[in-house]
């Protein structure tokens, strides 16, 4: 049987326990031998957005799967310059592991918008399997994607988890405003948060 290989791609802006829960359960119902946690240089989609430097970002996520064997950090978004897209990381991990199959990783909000993504019908193609970590409430049109993706119903797997309201952009902006967080995070990524004085300044 082919070693299956988890693509699970973000910013982790900072990464938190809703990220490691999640992750964890890819990991066990999707029946990964490993899961890339693939952090984002610059995401196209996140251009006008502010993004903590790449070092601190992956200090953080370091810090965030250290406990994990089967957690790996990829540096396909980070060794090449940019735009950086999902197909051309798709390729590159395809490349890095050949004989495996690839599970690409995506919440449902990615999943509703993966038709206006680039190249949509080449990342469905690309990949063996789409795991799907939906939050409360998310409803995906699979009828609709098939329509303007053939092919993606057969690849997409539904994640259950006790997905748990927790953002990064929350995180943030509680930081800013002085509101406690520290369980919402592996306390190590907390220390490295408090003592480094992160998301301080607006």
């Amino acid at each position: 049987m082919a070693e299956r290989v988890g693509i699970f791609g973000g910013t982790f802006d900072p990464p938190h326990v809703g990220h490691l829960i999640l992750a964890a359960e890819a990991l066990s119902q999707l029946r990964l031998r490993r899961l890339l946690w693939v952090l984002a240089a610059v995401p196209p989609h996140k251009t006008r957005q502010v993004i903590s430097p790449l070092e601190d970002r992956m200090a953080m996520l370091r810090l965030a799967v250290a406990d994990e064997p089967a957690f790996e950090i990829s540096r396909a978004d980070i060794d090449r310059p940019g735009p950086h897209y999902t197909l051309d990381t798709l390729a590159l991990v395809r490349k890095d592991n050949p004989g495996s199959a690839i599970v690409l990783v995506v919440g449902g909000d990615s999943l509703r918008d993966l038709r206006t993504r680039h190249r949509p019908a080449e990342v469905v193609h690309a990949c063996d399997e789409i795991g799907v970590m939906r939050r409360p409430g998310d409803e995906v049109d699979l009828t609709g994607l098939e329509s303007a993706l053939p092919g993606i119903t057969a690849k997409v797997r539904f994640i259950d988890a006790p997905l748990l309201e927790i953002s990064s952009s929350e995180i943030r902006e509680r930081v800013q405003a002085g509101l406690p967080f520290r369980y919402y995070l592996p306390p190590s990524v907390h220390r490295y948060i408090v003592e480094g004085g992160l998301y301080q300044s607006p």
